[in-house]
């Protein structure tokens, strides 16, 4: 993919001075009092069967005379980039005025990127040492893919996902077609939307072989500091970071004032270039903006003297001189330095999750993702949504969040269970719950289809469960791009085209192909990859399951090592399949796996959260754990055997940290060990490998000129 002509000279711009924005596009319309009904209708639309006043996107097609006036204005005022008329330009917005058909979208959008850009070539022509640029306005839609328009139903949503995603893929074309520098993303009210927008953008630079500049600008709607569809500005910038905008920031809804400590949370977190373009103060008992250009020019002040942009401009309410007086405001200040910002996985529900592992602690970071929306996890969760109790399921998620899920997994693979109904349902009905949906989730199926449904209901960074080159390496880079246009992180099974891996030396080998392949052919960071070496059953009586835990924490260690970044998961309840039915007995299994593996680098795990809380290693039944960690770590040939023996002497429903004996039992003598180990079994192999050196990822699609 080649970058546009003006891609680099952009970024370069950024660098050496803050960069001016263009004022209001609405508002400026309104300006123009005598504009009525004909005005909208033209000739093309004369006979039109709906009223077309307020329709501004149209303009650019029966008054162009107007929008290019508005266009010259601010660039005579000092802007350095200026937005076209398309800030409805779908045709879900559009249809509002019954002009969805494709043939009139794509005019619009095309129209108005030509008004713009001749403007633009004008003013760079006068002056080549100040060029201008034309942004590409993709505005939000006046749909919302994350909240419902029925109190009665927050389940229900009346757009989807791929509907919003082929409207602005049109837009994206024709915008491109007609010159635009820039495609802006604005006024995100609803960052599935932006999601929406950023899929339909990589997805169109992938098939056409070219990257514009991508600046994305959320709106925080009042000084809770969040999104309307509840995101924190840290959580919105973790949802679309993956699209590698060039610049982020936030527009509308506040006046300058009140967007400071966004703005300059977002200067702190964004490996990017950040800006902000607020409204003329709060509106008045009007609806209009009293504030003057020389009020806002001091209220932007301490964006510029702090260091927090390297843009700013105006929304609603900002007109000429507005701009005028921010143009002069910038010129006297350095444009922000982008910070050294730490690679690491940055998930995100309404509230970001900021993984830091401490390597010398890794129990006390570990991530506990809750399995009890799994219908594999949980016999109660399976009955609610086989009988269409959605409900009752929500009440299931909503507890596990309380009792210390990090991240919830949702999963609905059963055949008695429509996958994609039921994922697309449920996931929309977690969303409307903000105590749920402040985690992230992790998109949980066999079926990548359900995974790709879960995926298009959800705002926030999610974690896929899972992919893995069963299917061979085309079907798995596939997979692994959809999810990356997606902003996932993913899940890897330890699984190819020969099997599942068992032993250690295959669990290594088959992760570590995988991370070469998502690193250097997808462009995945190291540390958004995480694998799942397989957890599987020990004491099963048969003798070749035996070593299962300690290949999976030995793999555990060396796959950390020879993959750099990447992380490491698993289904802890697999480890004592066996034992279920005893409590005690499984739990100490959990807990006691769940230390070796987390001293090996285990980073998260599917996990009953309370259980895995209060069952700590240290608390453990000493001569239950004795038992237990024979057969965990493979101490001696009859360590099941020997488990099956201490485990009959023991109540079923105990606690493994309050054991209770079964009434009156004579004193337990257990069978003597058989080939007794009393080396490490999990100590790593004595000649380790030299640390692969992955090639950096190399984007068939290159970034336009003027990027």
């Amino acid at each position: 993919v080649q970058p546009t002509a003006t891609y680099g000279l952009i970024e370069k711009l950024f660098t050496e001075r803050i960069l001016v924005i263009d004022g209001a596009m609405g508002t400026s319309i309104q300006k123009y009092k005598d504009i009525d009904e004909p005005d909208f209708r033209g000739e093309r639309y004369a006979n039109h069967s709906h009223p077309l006043k307020g329709n501004n996107d149209i303009l650019v097609i029966t008054r162009p005379d107007i929008i290019s006036e508005i266009h010259s204005k601010f660039l005579e005022c000092g802007a350095d980039f200026i937005e076209t008329n398309t800030f409805s330009g779908t045709s879900i917005a559009q249809a509002d005025y019954e002009l969805q058909a494709e043939e009139e979208v794509r005019l619009i959008n095309q129209k108005a990127a030509e008004l713009a850009k001749e403007c633009c070539k004008k003013f760079t022509a006068k002056d080549p040492s100040k060029p201008r640029f034309v942004c590409g306005a993709i505005g939000p839609t006046n749909r919302t893919l994350s909240v419902s328009p029925s109190v009665e139903n927050p389940a229900f949503r009346n757009v989807t996902f791929d509907e919003v995603v082929s409207a602005y893929t049109v837009q994206i074309d024709s915008l491109v077609a007609g010159g635009v520098d820039v495609l802006l993303v604005e006024t995100i009210f609803d960052t599935l939307n932006a999601k929406a927008a950023l899929y339909a953008i990589e997805q169109y630079f992938a098939e056409k072989g070219i990257r514009l500049p991508v600046f994305v600008s959320g709106t925080i709607v009042d000084n809770s500091g969040r999104t309307l569809s509840g995101q924190t500005n840290e959580a919105f910038w973790n949802s679309v970071q993956h699209a590698k905008p060039l610049a982020i920031g936030l527009n509308c809804a506040l006046g300058a004032t009140d967007m400071i400590p966004y703005v300059e949370n977002l200067s702190k977190c964004c490996d990017c270039f950040v800006f902000a373009y607020p409204n003329a103060g709060l509106p008045n008992c009007m609806g209009g903006y009293d504030q003057t250009g020389k009020e806002m020019k001091e209220e932007l002040r301490p964006f510029v003297e702090r260091g927090l942009v390297n843009m700013l401009g105006g929304c609603c309410g900002t007109w000429y001189d507005h701009i005028e007086e921010i143009a002069d405001l910038v010129k006297d200040f350095e444009p922000r330095k982008i910070p050294t910002v730490e690679g690491k996985m940055r998930l995100s529900g309404l509230e970001p999750l900021n993984y830091t592992p401490d390597e010398k602690n890794m129990r006390g970071t570990f991530l506990n993702v809750g399995e009890r929306c799994n219908v594999a996890g949980s016999m109660m969760y399976k009955k609610a949504i086989v009988d269409g109790n959605y409900e009752k399921a929500l009440t299931i998620a909503l507890k596990q969040v309380q009792q210390g899920a990090d991240i919830l997994d949702i999963n609905m693979d059963d055949g008695l269970i429509d996958g994609v109904s039921a994922m697309t349902k449920f996931v929309n009905l977690l969303i409307s719950e903000p105590d749920v949906s402040k985690v992230p989730f992790m998109i949980d199926s066999s079926k990548f289809h359900v995974v790709e449904a879960g995926l298009k209901c959800a705002q926030g960074k999610c974690i896929v469960n899972s992919i893995s080159l069963k299917e061979g390496e085309e079907a798995f880079k596939h997979h692994a791009q959809i999810c990356k246009f997606h902003g996932a992180s993913v899940v890897v099974m330890a699984f190819d085209e020969e099997g599942q891996a068992a032993t250690f030396e295959d669990k290594v080998r088959i992760c570590q192909r995988a991370f070469r392949i998502l690193v250097e052919e997808v462009g995945f960071a190291g540390y958004d990859v995480i694998f799942d070496p397989n957890i599987l059953t020990v004491g099963t009586g048969l003798a070749e399951h035996n070593n299962y835990a300690v290949d999976f924490i030995r793999a555990t260690r060396e796959i950390k090592r020879v993959c750099p970044g990447c992380k490491i998961s698993g289904g802890v309840s697999n480890i004592a399949f066996s034992f279920r039915g005893n409590e005690a007995v499984r739990r100490a299994f959990h807990s006691a796996f769940l230390y070796h593996a987390c001293n090996a680098g285990m980073d998260m795990g599917i996990v009953n959260a309370a259980q895995v809380k209060a069952d700590a290693y240290d608390k453990i039944d000493k001569e239950l754990l004795g038992y237990v960690e024979d057969v965990l770590l493979n101490r001696c040939d009859n360590a099941t055997e020997r488990m099956l023996e201490f485990a009959a002497t023991l109540e079923p429903k105990c606690k493994p940290t309050a054991v209770v004996k079964k009434g009156v039992v004579p004193a337990f003598t257990p069978t003597p060990k058989v080939n007794p180990r009393d080396g490490d079994t999990l100590a790593p192999p004595e000649n380790l490998s030299p640390v692969p050196v992955y090639k950096p990822f190399c984007s068939a699609v290159q970034p336009t000129a003027t990027y």
